[in-house]
C-alpha cells in the first residue's frame, strides 16, 4: 500500500484541530449586527438596504473571508417570495382596500401577495390554503385559539385583532407589528356628527370583532361626554343580517331612537331595511352612519354616510412595517395608528321633531 505524502500516524484523530469551520451567512450576520435575511439583501445587492448597513455586512464578509455557496445563492434568488395575507371573511369589503394597500406597499420590492381565508374561530394555522412556505404574514383576521402556533415568522397585525387574552397573548409572542386605523376616533366623528345635526337618541350597532370592539368604545366616549345614554345591541357578527336584527331590536325596544351608527357598511345595510319596515324614511325620519367607506356605500342608490378607515394607507402602512420586520426581525413592536375621516352623503339630515 503506497504511503499518502506528508501523512503522519501521530496526527490521527486530531483532524479537527487542523480544519477550519467555513464561515456561514449566520457568521456573517452575527458580525455586522443584522439579520439574516439582510445579509441575503445585500448579497443579491437589493436597492432595499441603506448604504451603512451595506458597507458593514460588506466589512463583515471581508473580515469572515465570507464565499457565499452558488447553490444556495441561486435557490435564495429563485425562489417564490411570499407574503400571505390572513382575512377571516372574503364577504368583508374592507379587505377591498387593504389589499390594495399592500399591493402597492409591496410593488417593486420582489414580493408577491396571496390571500388565504381562515375560519373565523380556527384554532389552528394549518387549515387549507394557507401557504407552508410564505416569508412573512399579515393578520387581518381575529386569531383565535393558538392560530398561529408553530409560526414565528415576521408578522404585521392589520386593524385590532386579539381583544380577547388568548389573541393578545398570540400577538404579544409574535412581537407583531399593528398598523390600523384609530376606529375609536372613528366612531366618534361619526356620533359627533350625529349630534350636531341634533340627534339625542342615537343607538350603535356594534360585533364581537377587534375593529367593532374600538369602534363601540368611542360611540360610547361621545355619548357619555354629551351627557346622553349609550344604547348598544350586538356582540357576536358584522354582516348584513346582524345590522338588520340589531337594529330591529333597538327600534322596537327604543322607538325614540332619530339616528344609528353602524360598525360597518353590511350592517347600515341591514339597519336601511329595518328602519324602512317600520316606516322610517332616510334621512328624514331617521339618520344611519356606516363605516368603512366601502365601494357598497359609494353606490348612488344607497349614498350611506360613512367613515372612510383609510383601509388603503393602512395596507400601505403595513407592507411597510412588514418590510422593516423582514430586513430587522428584532426590532421592537410598533404601533401606527391613521386617522380615518367622515363621509357625508345622503343617509344623515337633521333629527326629525317628532321620532
Amino acid at each position: 500500500m503506497e504511503a499518502v505524502k506528508g501523512w503522519r500516524p501521530e496526527s490521527w484523530g486530531r483532524v479537527t484541530d487542523v480544519v477550519e469551520r467555513r464561515p456561514t451567512i449566520y457568521d456573517v450576520a452575527e458580525r455586522a449586527g443584522v439579520s439574516k435575511s439582510l445579509v441575503s439583501l445585500v448579497l443579491r445587492d437589493s436597492p432595499k438596504v441603506s448604504e451603512q448597513r451595506r458597507e458593514a455586512v460588506l466589512a463583515a464578509i471581508a473580515d469572515l473571508g465570507y464565499r457565499p455557496s452558488q447553490a444556495a445563492t441561486q435557490l435564495a434568488s429563485s425562489r417564490a417570495r411570499s407574503v400571505e395575507l390572513l382575512v377571516d371573511d372574503y364577504r368583508n369589503l374592507s379587505f377591498v382596500g387593504l389589499v390594495q394597500g399592500l399591493r402597492r406597499g409591496l410593488t417593486g420590492q420582489g414580493y408577491h401577495l396571496t390571500v388565504t381565508e381562515i375560519p373565523r374561530f380556527g384554532n389552528r394555522l394549518d387549515v387549507p390554503g394557507v401557504a407552508p412556505a410564505a416569508d412573512a404574514r399579515v393578520l387581518a383576521g381575529e386569531p383565535g385559539r393558538a392560530l398561529l402556533a408553530g409560526w414565528n415568522g415576521p408578522t404585521v397585525v392589520a386593524g385590532w385583532r386579539g381583544d380577547d387574552a388568548r389573541g393578545e397573548a398570540e400577538i404579544a409572542r409574535l412581537e407583531a407589528d399593528l398598523v390600523a386605523a384609530d376606529d375609536e376616533l372613528g366612531a366618534r366623528l361619526a356620533t359627533d356628527h350625529l349630534l350636531d345635526l341634533g340627534h339625542r337618541w342615537i343607538g350603535h350597532l356594534s360585533g364581537s370583532s377587534g375593529p367593532a370592539v374600538h369602534r363601540r368604545a368611542g360611540y360610547q366616549q361621545a355619548m357619555a361626554e354629551a351627557g346622553l345614554p349609550a344604547l348598544v345591541v350586538g356582540d357576536r357578527g358584522t354582516t348584513e343580517d346582524d345590522g338588520y336584527l340589531s337594529a330591529s331590536t333597538l327600534l322596537d325596544g327604543h322607538p325614540e331612537i332619530t339616528a344609528l351608527v353602524a360598525a360597518n357598511d353590511l350592517m347600515a345595510v341591514g339597519a336601511l331595511a329595518a328602519a324602512h319596515e317600520r316606516g322610517r324614511t332616510i334621512p328624514t325620519d331617521m339618520s344611519i352612519v356606516g363605516y368603512d367607506d366601502s365601494p357598497l356605500a359609494r353606490y348612488r342608490v344607497l349614498d350611506l354616510t360613512t367613515v372612510d378607515d383609510r383601509s388603503v394607507p393602512v395596507g400601505e402602512a403595513a407592507a411597510q412595517a412588514l418590510l422593516r420586520r423582514i430586513d430587522d426581525p428584532h426590532q421592537p413592536a410598533t404601533r401606527t395608528l391613521i386617522p380615518p375621516e367622515l363621509i357625508v352623503r345622503g343617509t344623515t339630515g337633521p333629527a326629525p321633531t317628532h321620532p
